[in-house]
């Protein structure tokens, strides 16, 4: 497959303020990612709460500045285009949120919410754009009584469909998809998933999948990528990484996953301590601090992100 976007060296950090508004601290939520994505695969960022995997996301579509680094999205640096160049190639870059009824203007009805990107994006005449939007309502699963109602009027799964028919009015090539079935329960889980996958295959669809839950992950993507503290840890096609997980931290994650009735655990592992201040990172490896395999160094040495084996990426001074 050939390559639709490639992130090099991306890197922000938020200030935190002190007293009388002085800059306190600086935190680097993203430092040093880098990840390539081949057309129509399904790349998972997985990772525990704050470690950077929303901010990837965000600053992938512009909604936030980059300190540094490149995103390169079909052979152009979007970070170093201007604001009107990248408006031209927002409507192949789209975002699925993870709160569908914060994502959503409560003072519009359905119809004009994926309507909207048809009327800015200047794409057909209204009579084109509503027969449009009833075949979009259809694809994920809504009838069309749903075209005049409120966000407030829909369950939480029919708003992330309404979110995701957002998402997909302009035929985008590349989708962000930030936790879009945390918020629900597991049947409709299941529903958006099946859904976005039939999506995929209809559309050709490239995925970025990011969330904290390992079963979702292993269901949706091709290759994943494990995120601590703003830094990727493990990168590998995700049966590799399921029958061959190398990085301790990958393995405490594996050993979250619940298990039913006598089914055994893959690793049986209680991490120490609790996640570092991101203002204040430790020295060397960022996980030596709760790491149950740290040696002698792992405390001074920062180590890199080096392939083990093929497609198989670790950052650890002990793998």
């Amino acid at each position: 497959m050939s390559e639709l976007l490639r992130i090099e060296h991306l890197e922000k950090g938020f200030a935190v303020s002190g007293p009388f508004g002085f800059r306190k601290s600086l935190v680097k939520a993203v430092d040093d990612v880098s990840l390539a994505i081949d057309h129509g695969e399904t790349v998972g960022l997985v990772g525990e709460s704050g470690c950077g995997k929303t901010t990837v996301g965000r600053l992938l579509c512009r909604l936030i500045d980059a300190d540094g680094g490149r995103v390169v999205f079909e052979d152009r640096d979007i970070l170093r285009i201007d604001e009107y160049e990248f408006s031209l190639m927002r409507k192949n870059i789209q975002m699925i949120f993870q709160d569908p009824q914060a994502s959503l203007n409560p003072r519009m009805t359905v119809g004009a919410i994926i309507r909207e990107p048809f009327v800015v994006h200047g794409k057909k005449n209204g009579t084109n754009i509503d027969d449009e939007v009833m075949k979009l309502l259809s694809t994920v699963g809504l009838n069309p009584e749903h075209y005049n109602r409120y966000p407030r009027e829909l369950s939480g799964g029919q708003q992330q469909r309404v979110g995701i028919c957002r998402a997909i009015a302009l035929r985008p090539k590349f989708l962000i998809l930030d936790e879009p079935t945390s918020a629900l329960d597991v049947c409709v889980q299941a529903q958006i998933l099946n859904t976005l996958k039939e999506i995929q295959t209809e559309m050709h669809l490239t995925y970025l999948f990011i969330s904290h839950d390992l079963s979702v992950i292993n269901h949706m993507s091709n290759r994943i990528a494990v995120m601590y503290l703003g830094q990727i840890v493990e990168i590998a096609p995700t049966e590799e990484l399921f029958e061959n997980t190398l990085h301790p931290y990958t393995r405490a994650l594996f050993s979250a996953i619940p298990t039913f009735g006598d089914e055994p655990r893959r690793f049986e592992i209680t991490l120490s301590g609790d996640v570092p201040n991101p203002a204040k990172l430790p020295p060397g490896c960022r996980f030596h601090p709760r790491c149950l395999e740290k040696k002698e160094g792992c405390e001074r040495n920062a180590p890199n992100l080096i392939e083990v084996s093929s497609g198989h990426w670790v950052r650890c001074n002990v793998c």
